[in-house]
């Protein structure tokens, strides 16, 4: 053990963490290094406790928790209903102590808890390869109606490919666009991936026979994770916090849509992205980042020539993005974060 603190106080952690992390205080880790050069003097109990269940009484214990009767409940069940047949094996903290001993402690009854597994990882090296789409709520003139806005959005361009106001959320309406967006910008959907959420609009009948007769490859999120959809609530918080988002609820229908599409036009041709090198959506989706941003290389090179002195390392990074992944795997997730 006390090689253990040693060697962690040598990588830098506190002795108090390190005694921490090893059960024992700080101060008994400096107490035997002054007494006997660092030997464990703790001995143990010198005999066994008097109330400790005999071997009988533990096996009696684990039998009785793995009786067909009883094998499907925790202790905290289990207790209860042996006193109602007049029967005392242990009691319920000590049932769970000898199940923990012998790895039993998983989840007991035959249902099993709701698990979901990751979406699929998909890399996006150029336009036109992942999408992803959502729907958000618009206040209507009606308190408590709301208007549907239907937006896709290409994951490598942060481009919004797509986008429309509707007065109903359904799945025939969420076909419609996707169909009419692949029509407009020439795109073929043979391969494409189009991730959504769980709802009922993107699992519905018509939208998921659109995608199959279309060649698309549709990704999920699990349910009720938003974080596998980032990319579209992203995008909704960046239209719902712009200055002139309306404070009043739309008027009508036709009153969202044109916002919309003023949005739109601001968000694909004038926003620089921070996720994209500060470049517009648009820039990027039609080929022209490369250009500016080797100009902007460029100039950060020639300032960093006039006074080098400005500069401990390198200038900032203009490099393109060349690639973006939609729901890493767990490794990258943390090497992200870490970095």
């Amino acid at each position: 053990m006390l090689a253990l603190a040693d060697e962690a106080t040598h990588a830098g952690a506190r002795l108090e963490k390190a005694a921490e992390q090893l059960g024992v205080s700080a101060r008994t880790i400096q107490r035997w290094i002054d007494d006997n050069g660092g030997e464990d003097g703790r001995r143990g109990p010198h005999r066994e406790p008097t109330n400790k269940l005999s071997a009988t009484e533990r096996e009696q214990v684990i039998e009785t928790a793995n009786s067909p009767e009883y094998r499907d409940l925790s202790p905290k069940q289990i207790v209860p209903r042996l006193a109602d047949e007049g029967v005392y094996v242990a009691s319920e903290s000590t049932v769970y102590r000898v199940l923990r001993d012998q790895d039993q402690m998983a989840h007991r009854e035959r249902s099993r808890p709701a698990t979901s597994r990751r979406p699929d990882e998909h890399v996006a090296t150029g336009p036109n390869q992942v999408w992803v789409w959502d729907i958000s709520y618009l206040p209507g003139p009606v308190r408590g109606t709301f208007f549907y806005l239907y937006l896709i959005l290409d994951v490598w361009s942060r481009k919004i490919v797509g986008a429309k106001v509707y007065a109903e959320e359904n799945s025939q309406r969420a076909a419609q666009l996707f169909v009419q967006t692949c029509w407009r910008l020439g795109v073929d959907p043979d391969g494409l991936v189009l991730h959504s959420d769980n709802g009922s609009p993107m699992k519905g009948s018509t939208m998921l026979a659109t995608l199959q007769w279309l060649g698309v490859v549709p990704s999920f999120s699990r349910p009720r994770v938003s974080n596998d959809n980032a990319f579209a609530e992203a995008s909704f918080r960046t239209l719902k916090y712009r200055p002139n988002y309306p404070s009043q609820p739309f008027g009508s229908l036709e009153a969202a849509q044109a916002w919309v599409a003023r949005f739109l036009e601001w968000y694909n041709t004038e926003h620089r992205h921070s996720s994209i090198r500060y470049v517009t959506p648009d820039q990027r989706h039609y080929g022209q980042e490369h250009a500016i941003l080797e100009k902007r290389q460029r100039v950060y090179a020639d300032a960093k020539a006039r006074h080098p002195e400005r500069w401990s390392k390198d200038t900032r990074d203009w490099s393109p993005v060349a690639e973006v992944r939609l729901n890493p795997g767990r490794r990258d997730a943390l090497t992200k974060q870490a970095a």
